[in-house]
């Protein structure tokens, strides 16, 4: 398969707003890939490398400017046999090799493919073409039922090989895949809800839980042998053997749990959640690390329960498990209740006691591993903040032509604008028009795809946490940002300042 239909394909994703034609589109691109391109077309077109990660960044992709080819020749497997040789360079002069084999991708690839290729490897095809739609076109492309494919995702953890199975063996291939210890199962997921009350609607008598603001993780054991997996599905054991420890000291010997690991100051309180995922990048000294940030490990969800695989049973039976099994220090602080007064008053206890806010969940739901649907519902603590845009880039694929992501800023004490991070989240097609029309008209350079602007709009950023940041001038970054809207009622002088959003880490730090 040509690189070229693969852009081509990714380009007409974004083009489109159907879920249906996206699945349709997506089952043709599954049909046509060649057995041994199966896997990495899935990866790229669900947005993800095989590799995961190669070595390659934003500040690579966007410095670098080649040449385009006048005519597509590429074809998926010679852009995989880059990746791979990209993502082994190691030692020194690594990042002059990798740079070269990126130039040489790149010099063989026209115009549509640097697009899709650059968009890629940062993480920005933003195309819709995410797991729930891949699992759907893999269902049309196999006339398969969806539901035994997002089953077999679900034990496998693992869309591309399910898909290359599925493709290869059919429904058959797809009803072999069982379960099992050291497999990881793709985590279920949450659907935010806009409060308590709507989610308690939904559900009736609710499982009511503290959402705290940690690392998921699933932990296997079987006998002495315990591995722990991220939330992406990458094994982690190595990093923290606090949770190893916790799952070795459980008395039951085959296990697999889901849960959260954080690290918590001396009175019970979170850190900020970048103590805890730099934790998960140590690979050396992993006790010195572990002195400075111990961690704590705490669980929500059993998925398998000595030889029995208990995802299908309702969450109220798998609480009882865990009941039985873990410590109550170790389970999520949970209630049930239907009363909106109970939940909030739970809610607010949450929030005093510095975590993200609450999960509702309905209690005779099943474990719907990769699936974010309305079983699980998360309410969160909404933190705002009034800042000026800096700058705006120029869109792709369907936002092509308009000017979407935005870098937002802050004043300084002495009148100064400082960055704290981008956001492309929040806009209608209605709101993409304006900005692109008004951030035109106070264009005062433009370097590249990006146009830098006078300070002067000021828009309402909603965000979920404070971090401190090198990466930005003013030393902080807005973790989930996304526009709320335009404030045409303020002036640029009336935003908030950088010791506003240093308040708000501060606050949550002290917590």
């Amino acid at each position: 398969m040509r690189l070229h239909d693969l852009a081509d394909a990714s380009l007409a994703l974004v083009a489109t707003r159907s879920r249906l034609e996206k699945r349709d589109l997506l089952a043709v691109v599954l049909a046509a890939a060649a057995p041994d391109e199966r896997a990495c077309v899935v990866a790229w077109m669900s947005g993800v490398l095989l590799q995961r990660k190669i070595g390659v960044g934003y500040a690579e992709v966007s410095r670098l400017e080649v040449m385009q080819a006048p005519s597509p020749t590429l074809e998926v497997g010679d852009v995989q046999r880059y990746f791979y040789e990209i993502a082994s360079v190691s030692g020194r002069g690594s990042t002059t090799r990798r740079r070269e084999l990126l130039v040489a991708l790149f010099i063989r690839a026209t115009e549509v493919e640097q697009g899709f290729l650059r968009r890629l490897l940062v993480g920005e095809l933003r195309q819709g073409g995410l797991d729930g739609v891949m699992m759907e076109a893999l269902a049309k492309a196999t006339k398969i039922p969806a539901t035994e494919v997002r089953r077999a995702v679900m034990l496998a953890g693992d869309l591309p090989r399910v898909a290359t199975l599925a493709l290869g063996g059919g429904a058959e291939a797809l009803r072999a895949i069982q379960a099992s210890v050291f497999t990881p199962l793709a985590p279920m997921l949450a659907s935010p809800a806009d409060g308590l009350g709507e989610a308690l609607l939904e559900h009736g008598r609710a499982l009511v839980e503290w959402k705290l603001d940690g690392a998921r993780v699933q932990v296997h054991r079987d006998g002495d042998e315990v591995r722990v997996y991220t939330r992406a599905l990458q094994e982690c054991t190595r990093s923290v053997p606090e949770v190893v420890e916790a799952a070795l000291a459980l008395p039951l010997s085959r296990f697999v749990l889901d849960g959260e690991t954080l690290s918590l100051t001396p009175n019970g309180a979170p850190r900020p959640f970048q103590e805890t995922l730099a934790r998960f990048a140590t690979r050396v000294d992993v006790e010195k690390a572990r002195a400075a940030t111990p961690l704590s490990v705490f669980f929500f969800d059993v998925l398998l329960h000595g030889n029995e695989v208990v995802l299908d049973r309702p969450l109220s039976d798998r609480r009882a498990l865990m009941a039985a099994l873990l410590p109550t220090a170790q389970r999520i602080p949970a209630i049930e209740t239907r009363e909106l007064t109970d939940a909030q008053a739970f809610f607010t206890d949450a929030l005093a006691r510095g975590h993200e806010g609450v999960m509702v969940k309905a209690l005779a739901s099943p474990y719907q591993a990769g699936a974010r649907g309305s079983a699980w519902r998360k309410v969160k603590r909404l933190h705002t903040l009034d800042l000026v845009v800096l700058a705006a880039e120029w869109g792709s694929g369907r936002r092509k032509g308009s000017l979407s992501n935005l870098h937002l800023g802050a004043r300084t004490d002495d009148g100064d604008w400082v960055m704290l991070g981008k956001t492309f989240k929040g806009m209608t097609d209605e709101t993409l028009a304006w900005q692109t029309e008004q951030l035109q008209a106070r264009q005062t350079e433009r370097i590249g795809h990006v146009v830098y602007v006078r300070p002067e709009l000021v828009v309402e950023i909603a965000f979920d946490e404070v971090q401190k940041s090198t990466q930005y001038e003013g030393g902080y970054a807005l973790r989930f940002a996304r526009l709320l809207r335009y404030r045409d009622d303020k002036t640029a002088e009336q935003a908030d300042t950088i010791g506003a959003v240093r308040a708000i880490f501060e606050a949550a730090r002290a917590k």
